[in-house]
């Protein structure tokens, strides 16, 4: 049986028809650049464009490019969930984007770390290249995230990271369907390391990150990786409580003490709307996790590979 490689690439892609060329010339020159063996597999979330061709003429045409076409479009962490399941890599995998905006000629830079002990070399963003507003809500998000969190989480580090063959198969034995990876990954421990780059423009074509996909993923960050959101409840309940007393001791001196009523209809008005709004966020909290406990007892696959082509022999999945 032929040696399976030191490294693989694993890239989701979802309608990166435009794209597709660049990539593949970009991760051959890597591979005839280098002397570790490397091949590549490209997970197709579901394109709706000529991408899941592209990548099976690939495919069959060079060994190098395995090519995993889901049989729907199941989202990005999950396209990378189900590449994980059929990597070969003995050593390590490369988590990138179709985009570029990671380069795959990194591997150079984060395989020596790998060599001193590290599982887990992931890519730190010296400078995003989004807007103001993005770039906002992205720092905002980290920072609290790391705060809340109940483990260490690194700073502006996405799912570009190199990670050890042990890495790979603790992430495929953690079954949660609301999936976090780069909060996974960081949960598993291990020496792991961040080295900073200069993240590109993507390379051409548009984003498949809508602002409703980067909120879901915040979500699975905050509720998968924080007792904040329940401690928040608790906590507004004891302040209800409080404030209540506070409030009942005031009416009560007021009314024994100095002969008066208070009176402040607008007032009260605002203070039932006001613990009214929070008993609303309270349930919605709670809704989150029950939702979360309703996919996962379901305990349906996370998802369907319809076909796989690796080493140029075509599977169905």
């Amino acid at each position: 049986m032929e040696a399976p490689p030191q490294i693989n690439f694993l890239i989701p892609l979802y309608n990166e028809e435009e794209v597709f060329d660049e990539l593949v010339s970009r991760l051959t020159s890597v591979m005839d650049n280098s002397d570790l063996s490397m091949t590549v597999v490209m997970v197709d979330d579901g394109s709706l464009d000529s991408t899941s061709t592209l990548m099976q003429n690939l495919s069959l045409k060079d060994s190098r490019f395995g090519s995993v076409f889901l049989s729907r479009n199941f989202g990005h962490q999950l396209a990378l969930t189900a590449g994980l399941t059929l990597v070969d890599a003995c050593e390590a995998v490369l988590i990138l984007d179709a985009d570029l905006q990671d380069p795959p000629e990194l591997i150079g830079e984060f395989y020596p770390y790998l060599k001193k002990g590290y599982d887990v070399v992931y890519a730190v963003r010296k400078k995003r290249k989004e807007n103001l507003v993005k770039k906002f809500a992205y720092k905002l998000f980290y920072v609290l995230l790391k705060r809340i969190s109940y483990f260490d989480i690194p700073l502006d580090a996405g799912d570009f990271a190199l990670i050890s063959r042990r890495v790979v198969n603790d992430l495929n034995r953690m079954p949660e369907q609301s999936r976090y990876l780069r909060g996974m990954r960081s949960w598993i421990g291990y020496k792991q390391i961040g080295v900073e780059y200069e993240r590109a423009h993507r390379h051409s074509g548009d984003t498949k990150y809508s602002f409703k996909m980067l909120l879901s993923l915040a979500y699975n960050g905050i509720f998968n990786f924080s007792t904040l959101p329940v401690k928040f409840i608790f906590n507004i309940g004891v302040l209800t409580v409080l404030t209540t007393l506070t409030y009942l001791a005031y009416v009560l001196v007021k009314k024994y003490y100095l002969g008066d009523v208070p009176e402040g209809f607008t007032g009260l008005i605002s203070t039932i709307i006001l613990f009214g709004g929070l008993q609303l966020i309270g349930l919605g909290i709670i809704g989150e996790y029950i939702l979360r406990i309703f996919f996962q007892v379901k305990n349906r696959p996370l998802f369907i590979i319809r076909k796989y082509i690796i080493n140029q022999n075509e599977e169905n999945g």
